[in-house]
This record gives structure tokens, sequence and C-alpha cells, in this order.
């Protein structure tokens, strides 16, 4: 038994069996490891961004960590903005970072760089293993620190002689992990007192107050005491659909969040922050709220937010029944293909219990507003803004739940950053169905550059912002790395596409022009 033996064994005993990995040379025994693991599934990815975004998608869903392998400094710094995604999100993670041996690195060999500086932005925790006989005890404080509250990025460094040198070994048990705080009994009051003050009133959520039973008591605190509920922006997964709670997320563009917020006198923060802009524009304010809001944080991120919206509506009380969306397959448009008309056709042929991972970036942002009535699903969103995130974070969904339909909603622009995804669900065999939002540009950027008032793109800058020339082939590039795709450019072409891509098993690829 040696350091990466131990490691294996201490992740499996605490129910960590899905390793996305890219590894190299100074993980070689780690490897090795998991090869004697046959309860560990081990997930490839072509690239370090796929590897730690495909993490995040899948702890959003199986709601426990995966563990990454990634190939020193340099590996890590590659897979550092879906880590970015994946703290905003607070998905649990443990990564496993390699380095030389504890010897070598006085050498100062091509790859020697500073590890733990790379990681310390983007993990809640950042250890070293520096011997085989610490690694059990580093591994178990890494799955700690991923467990705790809503869920950390943990971030473990093994040196390549812990991992190979021998030690003694007495077989790991699970540890106990933390439990989210309670809430606290003065903020629910302060909360409720709000409520019955008459003033306009928003609560604004995120999180576990975003599954469908906590949903409902929320709706029914709103009826009866005229709240609004909203959720924040970005949001790591919220269920939505028919037979749940219909709730709208903060606008993205800032003159509607502005508009949102103009009359609300008071908001009460259930594990969210208080909304801002997600960037800064000249003569527009940073935050959505007006000067004289009273903002309220009645649960951080870390409470227990379910047990909080309980016993606000013990405090309050509570409308006999919520509101609950109904069935709603809008009529479908034809002619060309737009994003409405995409909306509108997966609201009335997303199968029940669909993921949508949504990277669609402009052309997705009214996804929400034909799509109330769909099929019930979960919903998971880009969350730190770090491009990139879309094809991994379907992949990973697809992997903790494989008898559920995944439809990636994907931007072409960012779909670039980590299109070898792909790669890795032809291998897997992932029930993935991705929609290629195929404009030729970056688009979001286009009306960033009008937003922040330096005027419309000229020649340079539109060769900046543009990807038509050359157009890139996204069905020849589906069909390099194994995946069936077709093209549509029609909204019945685009209908009859959906219909088979969701009518079998399998990755698929529909380029959309649009």
């Amino acid at each position: 038994m040696n350091g990466a033996d131990l490691l294996c064994e201490t992740l499996l005993a605490n129910g960590i069996d899905t390793c996305f990995a890219n590894p190299g040379t100074s993980e070689m025994h780690f490897v090795a490891a998991l090869d004697r693991q046959p309860r560990m599934r081990c997930v490839l990815g072509l690239f370090e961004g796929v590897v730690t975004g495909a993490a995040d998608g899948y702890a959003r869903m199986a709601e426990k960590p995966a563990v990454t392998l990634l190939h020193t400094g340099p590996g890590l710094a590659n897979g550092l903005a879906n880590l970015h995604n994946a703290r905003r999100a607070r998905t649990p993670m443990v990564n496993v970072v390699g380095d030389h041996a504890t010897y070598h690195l006085v050498h100062d060999a091509p790859l020697t760089s500073d590890i733990d500086a790379l990681a310390r932005p983007m993990s809640h925790w950042v250890g070293r293993a520096e011997a085989a006989e610490a690694v059990g005890r580093r591994t178990e404080e890494a799955i700690r620190a991923a467990r705790a509250g809503a869920g950390g990025i943990s971030t473990l460094i093994l040196p390549a002689d812990a991992a190979w040198t021998e030690t003694e070994f007495t077989p790991p048990v699970a540890i106990t992990l933390p439990t989210p705080s309670a809430p606290d009994a003065a903020q629910v009051r302060q909360a409720a007192a709000l409520l019955r003050n008459g003033r306009a009133t928003t609560i604004l959520v995120t999180g576990t107050a975003l599954r469908a039973p906590q949903m409902e008591i929320l709706d029914r605190i709103a009826q009866k005491t005229g709240a609004r509920v909203l959720a924040q922006q970005a949001n790591g997964r919220m269920q939505r659909g028919a037979g749940r709670v219909a709730v709208d997320r903060v606008p993205y563009v800032i003159d509607l969040a502005l508009a949102s917020f103009a009359t609300t006198e008071q908001v009460i923060l259930v594990g969210a922050k208080a909304p801002v802009g997600f960037f800064a524009y000249p003569g527009k304010p940073g935050s959505m709220l007006p000067e004289a809001c009273t903002v309220l944080e009645l649960a951080s991120p870390d409470h227990d937010l379910p047990a909080a919206i309980e016993a606000l509506a013990d405090e309050v009380g509570m409308a006999p029944a919520p509101r609950l969306a109904p069935r709603h397959r809008p009529d479908l448009p034809t002619g060309k293909l737009t994003p409405d008309a995409i909306a509108i056709a997966l609201a009335g042929a997303m199968p029940e219990g669909a993921i949508v991972c949504d990277e669609s970036i402009t052309s997705g942002r009214d996804f929400f507003r034909t799509t109330y009535g769909a099929a019930p699903h979960d919903f998971l969103q880009l969350t730190g803004g770090a491009i990139g995130d879309g094809i991994p974070m379907a992949t990973g969904a697809a992997v903790a739940c494989p008898d559920r339909k995944v439809i990636g909603l994907q931007a072409d622009g960012s779909g670039m950053y980590t299109v070898q995804g792909l790669w890795t669900q032809a291998r897997e065999k992932l029930d993935v169905l991705t929609i290629v939002f195929a404009n030729r540009r970056y688009q979001i950027l286009h009306g960033e550059l009008l937003n922040v008032g330096a005027g419309p793109a000229g020649e340079n800058a539109s060769r900046m912002l543009d990807l038509d020339n050359p157009a890139i082939d996204w069905v020849q590039m589906a069909n390099a790395m194994g995946v069936e795709a077709a093209r549509a450019n029609t909204v019945e072409g685009f209908r009859d596409l959906l219909r088979t891509a969701l009518a079998r098993k399998g990755p698929f690829l529909i380029e959309a022009v649009i």
C-alpha cells in the first residue's frame, strides 16, 4: 500500500467514486492506484478545463464531489476558469494536483511552479501531502472542506514521492461531515417583521432554496405577505417547469435589472448576494437596488437554507397552496430559425426529467420566458462568467445522471473554449444533446461595446468579435470527435432534428444557424 493507494481508499470510503482526469508523469502512481480500484469510474478529459467543468456539472447533480486529477501547476492553471465557475456555484470538488517529488523541487525542473499560489484564489482549501503517511489525513481534510456549508473547492497537492512511497495501511472509514449552520432565530424574526410592514419586498434566493419543495414554501409565504420571490442572476441549479413554482432571475442587462428593483423597498437574502451589475458601465450604478433599500440576510450560503425557509414560514404563516405552472406547449413558428423558436421547440418537446445546461449567453437570455410550462426539468447555468463551462458541465451532469436526457444550450464562441468535451461524451456514450447557437460572432461583446459607450464595431473590432472568416463547421468538428451531428437553419428543420435527437440515446449535436 502506497500513498496513492491510500488516497484512493480514502476517497472511496467517503463516497467519492468518480474521477475526471488529465494526468501526466507526476501522477502515474495515482493512475496505477486507480487501475487497482474498479469501484472508481475514471473519465478522461482532453483538456483540464473539460476536467474541472465536468466535475462541476457532476457535483451539481450528484450532490456529492467528484475528484479531479490534474498535472502539476500548468495543468491546474488550464482548469482554473471552470474552478472559478464551480467556486461561484459553491460546487463541492476535490482536486488532486500532482507535483514533482519533494527532493526534485530543488532542481527547478521545467514544470516546477508555485502550485499553492495558483490554487488558492479558486479554492476554499489548499493542502499538501508531503509524505505518504500524511496522505490519508490530508485527503480527509480536503473532503471535509469540500462538503462544508454549501460546498467548496478543495485542492490537494500530491508530490510524486508521497504517492509512490509505501506506508502502513489502516482501512479508512467515512468521516463525519460538517452540518450546515442552523438559521439564526433573531434574523428570522427580523425578516418576518419586514414582511409584515407592508413595504415592497423581494425575497432573493439561490442554492438549495431553488429546489421544488423550498420554492413551494416560498411562494406560499409570498402570497401570504405580498412579497416577490426572485432568484439571483446566476445559480448552480434550479428545479423548474410544469408542476413547479415559476420563478424569474435577476436580469443580466443592467437597465432591465434596475427597472426590476426600481420600486423595491426591502430585500431579504436567502443564500443570495445583493444584486450588482456584472460589470461597471459609465454613468450607471454598480448596485441594482435603490439607495434607500433595506437589505437583510436571512441566511448565508453556508446556513441550512431549507430550515431557514421553514422557520420563516412558521413565523409569518403561509397561503394554503403554492401557485404551480401548468403544462404549456407554445405554438411553434415557421421559417427562419431564431433563439425564440429554439426555446419554443424545447418547451414543447423536452422530456420530463431533462437536465438543461445553459451557456447560450445572449442567445438564451429569454429561455425562461417560453419554458415555465415545459416538462419539469433541472436548469444548470454558467455561474462565474468564465465562458467554456457549457459542454463540460453537460458532460459531468450526464455522468451523474445516466438515465436522464441532458440538453446543452451552447453559444458557438464559448463552445470553442472546451470543445474537446464532445470527445469525452462520445467515449463515455453519454446521453447529451448539444444545441449550438451558431451566430458566428461573440454577440455579447458587440452589445457590450455599445453598453460601455465605445460605439459600434469597426473593422479591427469586428475582427476580434466575429467568427465568420472562416466560419466554424460544428457538424464536421463534432463528427471528428465521434459525435453525430446535423445542421438546421429553419424552424422546421430544427424541429425534425430535435425530435430525432430526443428519441435516441447517446450524444448528438445540432448546429442551429441563427
